[in-house]
């Protein structure tokens, strides 16, 4: 299956050159003010796509999700919205999540600890593609003044679920493919540090396991 990895276009998804696959994955922050107008933009976009099967994940940036989630998911009509969920797919298991730890006063934040240890304790092991909007700390996380950012209770968890490939956002600088034991890390940020599109959507081929 070809798999496109696509994140954080914080509104400009229309200046983004798309390429073609078996399954589109959007990790999070598909607007920035959070308004139900731009999620009915976006869904306008993704029904122009070719792509058979999508699925979205929320961001921090994507309040109307955690506000008002049932005129979001009637809003999202060309995709699968995947809110701490798992779905198969051509034979691959697939678990998204929006959670992170806490930055400002944004959407679908959790203290560091328990509060995010327990989200990730429901992401059950074997699965092929991790879908969060938060990376995990250390791996595609750090922010141009060099710190890292991610959450080391995802990592930890990691450790655990052990998924073939994770794709996340959230870090527009830090865009690009971490492989590490197994587990291919991709940030799909497509925009950068100062919120331009900067990055192509990154595309990766993932057969089920045998």
């Amino acid at each position: 299956m070809r798999i496109v990895l696509w994140s954080d276009t914080h509104g400009l998804h229309e200046q983004c050159t798309v390429p073609e696959g078996d399954l589109l994955v959007f990790a999070g922050d598909l607007g920035g003010s959070g308004t139900l107008d731009e999620l009915a933009a976006f869904n306008d976009c993704l029904g122009r796509l070719p792509h058979p099967q999508k699925i979205v994940i929320a961001g921090n940036r994507d309040y109307f999700f955690e506000r008002r989630p049932a005129d979001s998911l009637r809003l999202l009509s060309h995709a699968v919205y995947l809110q701490d969920e798992e779905i198969t797919l051509g034979g691959l298991r697939i678990f998204g999540s929006p959670w992170q730890p806490p930055f400002m006063d944004t959407a679908f934040n959790l203290p560091r600890g328990a509060p995010l240890r327990e989200k990730w304790k429901a992401v059950p092991e074997g699965i092929d593609l991790l879908v969060t909007h938060t990376p995990p700390a250390g791996i595609g996380d750090r922010t141009r003044s060099g710190r890292t950012v991610g959450c080391a209770d995802l990592l930890d968890a990691l450790h655990r679920i052990r998924p073939r490939l994770h794709v996340f956002g959230h870090v527009h600088e830090a865009y690009g493919k971490y492989p590490r034991e197994g587990t291919l890390f991709c940030n799909a940020s497509v925009t950068d540090a100062s919120m331009q599109i900067a990055h192509e959507p990154i595309v990766v081929d993932l057969s089920p396991a045998p």
